[in-house]
């Protein structure tokens, strides 16, 4: 037979305080770690179902728990991802300013009056300050020539060749 042994209350006491105060550590950690992985996991997903079942497995497993969370976590977060949209959506379009040739589809800058490829017209020429002018244009913006003043090949030789028709005929 086991001696019958008394334990002086002050160290029940002790030691009923030591548990309390670790299980209300422990129970602190537990529901810091809840916590963090709900923020956690809002970050990282907008799924309702897979924050619950996250914060789910935290409530569950605890510890263990943490650890497949890490596992099976989404690796960015959502702002990381509307970032990197961004950054490619910059991206295109930068390449959507890039100019091409409407003849060819070749690269061309922005101020070529003719494609150095196919030789197909892209701008005219002002014939007051000799700036690169759209086709579209009626008037030229940086002096205030009107278009009927831009003198190109094909119109110059076109109103002579029709007024000597006119004259022959």
């Amino acid at each position: 037979m086991l001696p019958d042994i008394q334990i002086p209350a002050e160290i029940v006491t002790a030691f009923q305080t030591v548990v309390t105060v670790l299980g209300a550590y422990f129970v602190a950690v537990w529901a810091g770690l809840v916590v963090w992985t709900f923020q956690d996991i809002r970050r990282r997903s907008a799924s309702w179902a897979v924050q619950t079942l996250a914060v789910l497995l935290m409530l569950v497993f605890s510890l263990p728990g943490l650890l497949l969370y890490f596992l099976l976590r989404p690796s960015e977060t959502l702002a990381t991802q509307y970032e990197r949209s961004l950054e490619e959506a910059a991206i295109l379009h930068e390449l959507e300013q890039q100019h091409h040739c409407p003849s060819c589809k070749r690269p061309i800058e922005q101020d070529f009056i003719v494609c150095p490829h196919c030789t197909a017209r892209l701008k005219h020429a002002c014939v007051g300050c000799g700036r690169a002018l759209r086709l579209q244009w009626k008037a030229c913006p940086f002096c205030a020539q009107p278009v009927a003043q831009f003198v190109t090949p094909d119109a110059a030789a076109a109103p002579a060749g029709a007024a000597g028709e006119a004259r022959s005929a």
